[in-house]
């Protein structure tokens, strides 16, 4: 049962310290996340080394058997203290959180001390990579080691399932309550895991055995750490997904407004105080285009004011006309509409045929209270623009040369 599942904890608990490594190398660290990170990685350590054929290596290669089980055992120790850690970064002031951080890997420390002690003590002599606990349960040594390590394991997977269950009743996220609260699942589950193995110990000693439940033993560990874990990365897969998506997002909205921007910026390069770095440079590095966006933004709208004295009212009337056709009303329409009128207001611009008394433009109108409702409409009024063909301009003619000429 242990090879079964042991590599699916793995291949979860890997994912989320994968997930997470990047926080690991940040200047402002956020200490949760950290922790959090910490946590998938010793849990990785736990499951890899406990799999059969690299708990024999492991054996061969310190000259030790069983050497493992510490190992093992001690990462887990740890995994709780960090998870508890989690915990009290999410729920207290950061002064306590730090505080109750130091105690819990004090004490986590001083557990793994004592349960290499024990096992030093204990001297066993064969490999047992899937019935240690029950091969060595008459071992006084061993039934110390194992009431320190696993009275440890149901001590903090109670405080882990109170916990969370308490936390989840208030939080505000239903993603984030639902996650909780799977932890608490996974927390109780994996108390069968620790109450056979006490039971064993016990057992030994008046002369009952449960050697028959040893497969369910595993399984309940590590299905309840499977929960565990589950629980405590869907939160974060959520947020790196929105992050994903918006930074998506973000350069599929700087792309669309480009056409537009550049018809604009032909027309009067004065528009742009900075010419914008190749996206795909800023692609491949992984920059957001957040502030290009709402540089590209007011660079457009600044673009439309300069053109304001060539918006021609027929121009306008002709455009509105032809959308109305075209099934168009309401945002829909004066965005086409607007597109229109810069079209023509180019080609006005070009030939310098200022008119006397201009329109307004059709969105002038439209109630754009915050930089999200005007991004959506210059997406739509980019969707319906048509760029004037570019002028060709004769090399020999000084003429050719507009004033507004970058340098």
């Amino acid at each position: 049962m242990k090879d079964i599942l042991h590599p699916l904890c793995l291949a979860i608990a890997g994912t989320g310290f994968l997930v997470l490594l990047r926080d690991l190398f940040k200047r402002r660290r956020d200490p949760a996340l950290v922790a959090l990170a910490f946590t998938y990685g010793f849990s990785a350590i736990s499951y890899a080394v406990s799999l059969t054929p690299v708990w024999v290596r492991v054996d061969g290669v310190f000259g030790v058997p069983n050497i493992v089980v510490p190992i093992a055992q001690g990462c887990v120790i740890l995994v709780f203290a960090l998870q508890a850690t989690v915990l009290a970064h999410w729920s207290k002031p950061p002064a306590e959180a730090r505080r109750r951080s130091r105690l819990l890997l004090v004490a986590a420390a001083g557990v793994i001390a004592a349960m290499s002690v024990l096992f030093v003590l204990l001297t066993p002599a064969t490999t047992r990579p899937t019935d240690f606990s029950l091969y060595y349960a008459h071992d006084p040594f061993f039934q110390a080691y194992v009431l320190l390590y696993f009275g440890t394991y149901s001590a903090a997977e109670v405080y882990l399932a109170r916990s969370c269950w308490k936390y989840a009743r208030t939080a505000t996220n239903r993603s984030i309550a639902f996650s909780l609260r799977l932890v608490t699942i996974g927390a109780v589950i994996t108390l069968g895991y620790s109450g056979i193995r006490i039971a064993a110990v016990v057992g030994a000693e008046t002369g009952f055995s449960v050697n028959g439940l040893n497969g369910f033993a595993w399984a309940c560990g590590d299905i309840g750490a499977t929960l565990t874990q589950i629980g405590y990365l869907i939160p974060t897969l959520a947020l790196r997904t929105a992050s994903a998506i918006g930074w998506t997002t973000t350069h599929l909205r700087y792309r669309r407004l480009g056409p537009l921007w550049s018809a604009l910026d032909r027309a009067d390069p004065g528009i742009t105080l900075r010419r914008p770095a190749r996206q795909r440079q800023d692609l491949l590095r992984g920059r957001s285009a957040h502030f290009p966006l709402l540089r590209r933004r007011v660079e457009i709208r600044q673009g439309q004011k300069l053109l304001r004295r060539y918006l021609d009212p027929a121009d306008r009337e002709h455009a509105e006309t032809r959308r109305r056709s075209e099934g168009l009303t309401g945002a829909g329409l004066a965005a086409a509409v607007t597109a229109d009128q810069i079209r023509a207001a180019l080609l006005r611009h070009r030939a310098d045929e200022p008119v006397a008394a201009p329109a307004e433009y059709a969105d002038a109108g439209l109630d754009l209270a915050t930089t999200e409702d005007e991004l959506l409409h210059l997406q739509r009024v980019a969707s319906h623009f048509t760029p004037p063909t570019p002028e060709r301009r004769d090399t020999t003619d000084p003429r050719g040369i507009t004033s507004g000429a970058r340098s």
